[in-house]
């Protein structure tokens, strides 16, 4: 298997960027991670890229070219398929365009609904009786786009928002990679 070259957009805490380096070291993942890119410098994701020795780049999101200088990273680092993994800067359409259904975001609801942020104090104010996450391909809409894989869970009476963020990061850890060998078995 030839896998793809992909990079990994994070902006905080990285754990499912630490998942997807696991999952990328078996040789029948679909992906191999060659770069990291945060718009955050003190993303402790970035800690998982040095350990990894895999290389990373901090954009400074407020400069008016940058998405021109990630072009250029990704175009130097060979890479052909982009995940997003927790990370909260809206891609422009021109961007997007460049990589049509090459770039993949895991959301924290079960979209369409609850898109954008804030999703667990939503999901707890609208009386949910489910919840879970969701990968789907980047459009130019936000937490739009197709949906590749999907995962859920029932919430109990005694659920808040610190509980239902972290089962849904533990249903995220095994949806995401899911998703990505799913696309590629298909391709």
């Amino acid at each position: 298997m030839v896998k793809k070259n992909a990079c990994v957009f994070i902006s905080g805490q990285g754990s499912n960027l630490k998942n997807l380096i696991q999952r990328s070291r078996d040789v029948n993942f679909p992906i191999n991670i060659k770069l990291i890119i945060s718009d955050n410098k003190k993303a402790f994701g970035i800690i998982y890229a040095k350990k990894n020795s895999i290389p990373y780049s901090i954009l400074n999101t407020k400069l008016r070219n940058y998405e021109n200088k990630i072009f250029q990273i990704l175009k130097k680092n060979k890479i052909n398929f982009i995940c997003l993994a927790g990370y909260m800067k809206i891609i422009s359409k021109n961007f997007i365009k460049q990589f049509r259904k090459k770039i993949i975001n895991i959301h924290p609801s079960l979209l369409p609904k609850f898109k954008g942020l804030n999703t667990f104090s939503r999901v707890l104010k609208n009386n949910e009786i489910k919840t879970g996450c969701t990968v789907h391909y980047v459009d130019e809409k936000l937490d739009n786009g197709p949906i590749i894989n999907q995962k859920s869970f029932y919430i109990n009476s005694d659920d808040n928002e610190v509980s239902l963020k972290l089962k849904t990061q533990k249903l995220e850890y095994q949806t995401f990679p899911e998703a990505i060998i799913k696309i590629f078995r298909n391709s």
